[in-house]
């Protein structure tokens, strides 16, 4: 396997794969996010995991600020992560998110959130934000979900409250919604 940056051949394979990793409207809803990061934030870090030609895995890290007491602060959001489901649990998650992690601390970015099951992304270094002195942008994140790793360019007067870029709320793409509403 692969893990390299996404090239623009990739593009519908990774809107695929996220279709079928998420499924049904969030899918679908997912792989508009991944369009418009790309279009949004063009220094995103798009990375995908390749195997014989074929795309069964894909990370994107992009541009989100951090309002610290001392300044505004730009950090990254882990989001989407995405493995075809026949090939989950075959560590190309794990090793998607750790060569971007890599990459990330080459560019000098101090702080990388995201939403998600602690118990998977707390092997991969990321503990709860809210403990770590980071509040969260919606109370519609549940307090487990939200996390944080550190990266060596990471300063201790770095606190505050994690803001998403626009791109994920024009998709409602933070916290969850109620879905008996």
């Amino acid at each position: 396997m692969a893990l390299r940056e996404e090239q623009a051949r990739d593009r519908k394979r990774v809107g695929a794969l996220h279709r079928e990793a998420f499924g049904g409207q969030h899918g679908e809803v997912v792989a508009r996010l991944v369009e418009d990061l790309r279009r949004d934030d063009p220094a995103a870090l798009s990375l995908v995991a390749d195997e014989a030609g074929e795309v069964v895995g894909h990370v994107m890290f992009s541009r989100c600020r951090l309002d610290a007491p001392r300044r505004l602060v730009d950090v990254v959001s882990l989001s989407p992560l995405a493995v075809g489901p026949h090939r989950q649990r075959r560590g190309i998650g794990r090793a998607l998110v750790r060569q971007g992690l890599q990459e990330l601390d080459v560019r000098g970015v101090p702080l990388v959130f995201l939403e998600g099951d602690p118990r998977y992304y707390s092997r991969l270094g990321f503990g709860p934000a809210e403990a770590q002195g980071f509040r969260r942008p919606s109370l519609r994140i549940p307090d487990a979900a939200f996390q944080v790793v550190t990266l060596p360019a990471y300063e201790p007067w770095m606190t505050g409250t994690f803001v998403y870029s626009d791109t994920f709320w024009r998709h409602d793409c933070v916290g969850l919604r109620d879905q008996a509403g």
